[in-house]
């Protein structure tokens, strides 16, 4: 019967990874038909975003693709064989793109990873003509000539290793659960399912919108909202992850390790933003509260945005140690 039940779940999981990651995979697939028959992607051709969510989309689906495998060889250890080949994978492939395919614009010829940080300091609509700002803004040319820092790229790659990681906990977590029956991770599951799908929709999201920024500093109250949002679920995400492993320890390993990491996380990800403003971070409205420290960059709301990440995260952990 569990083997049964297995089976179905495997099926199930392929299923819906096919279709999760159908919209990446045949934009990846059109990119490389342009590279191969034309030798470039022209910039009206060039999909938002291909990279990562291509690389991520590939990655996650030969975790789940070879999840028999991996419980096979590795048993209680699939998880952490699933997750290297993954994340190898989506490293080869993101590192391929970047550097292999070309995208041509009326000013010149780039490739990928600067084409990438255009389309990341560029808001979709353009920048708005009644801009504020007091960091440096760039032109087109500036960014495709090269005039940008590859490590803008950390905010990326952070993004990607949590989803591929968090989702793949979930997926071989609930096989692992179903061969062995031990509910003990059950609802530490549940959660991570959640956070997870709820923060790469969010990530598809500002694919699309970049959370209707305008190119200004400023940024409006929606966007606010959205991205304070983001930021906090991310680093609940990788806080879930941790705890998800160190649950019925000490309160301050089960409990105190995922703050740990959700607090680091999130600040990571304002590293990340703050190398792609050049020293600078969006603000997310007028006063005090929203103003920088002096002496640093981030803002009060800021830092309640990372510890509200920690408070959450710590919440969870609770919630996942309660004893009945």
């Amino acid at each position: 019967m569990k083997t049964k039940r297995l089976r179905k779940f495997y099926l199930l999981a392929c299923l819906g990874g096919l279709v999760a990651s159908f919209y990446p995979l045949y934009m990846g697939i059109r990119v490389i038909g342009d590279m191969l028959s034309d030798g470039t992607v022209l910039k009206e051709n060039y999909p938002k975003y291909i990279i990562p969510y291509t690389p991520i989309s590939v990655a996650i689906l030969l975790g789940v693709l070879i999840l028999p495998l991996c419980m096979k060889i590795f048993r209680r250890f699939a998880l952490v064989g699933g997750s290297a080949v993954s994340v190898g994978t989506f490293f080869a492939m993101e590192m391929l793109f970047e550097k292999r395919v070309v995208v041509t614009t009326p000013e010149t010829v780039v490739r990928l990873e600067d084409w990438q940080m255009f389309m990341c300091a560029v808001p979709p609509g353009g920048w708005s003509e009644t801009v504020t700002t007091t960091y440096k803004k760039q032109t087109a040319v500036d960014i495709l000539m090269g005039n940008y820092n590859p490590a803008f790229k950390l905010h990326f790659y952070l993004i990607s290793v949590v989803l591929i990681l968090s989702i793949l906990n979930s997926l071989y977590g609930f096989a692992r659960l179903i061969e062995t029956g031990e509910k003990k991770r059950l609802k530490s599951l549940v959660l991570q399912s959640a956070c997870s799908f709820v923060f790469l929709g969010l990530c598809i999201l500002a694919c699309f919108t970049a959370f209707w920024r305008d190119g200004s500093q400023r940024v409006s109250p929606l966007s606010a909202v959205l991205m304070a949002v983001f930021f906090l679920l991310f680093g609940l995400t990788a806080g879930i992850y941790a705890a998800s492993f160190l649950l019925g320890r000490r309160r301050f390993i089960s409990i105190g390790i995922p703050v740990m990491v959700a607090l680091t996380m999130t600040g990571l990800m304002y590293v990340g933003e703050m190398i792609l403003l050049h020293g600078h971070l969006y603000s997310f409205g007028i006063g005090f509260l929203f103003d920088s420290i002096p002496g640093i960059v981030l803002a009060p709301i800021d830092l309640l945005i990372v510890a509200a990440a920690g408070g959450v995260a710590a919440l969870a952990g609770m919630l996942l140690n309660r004893k009945k």
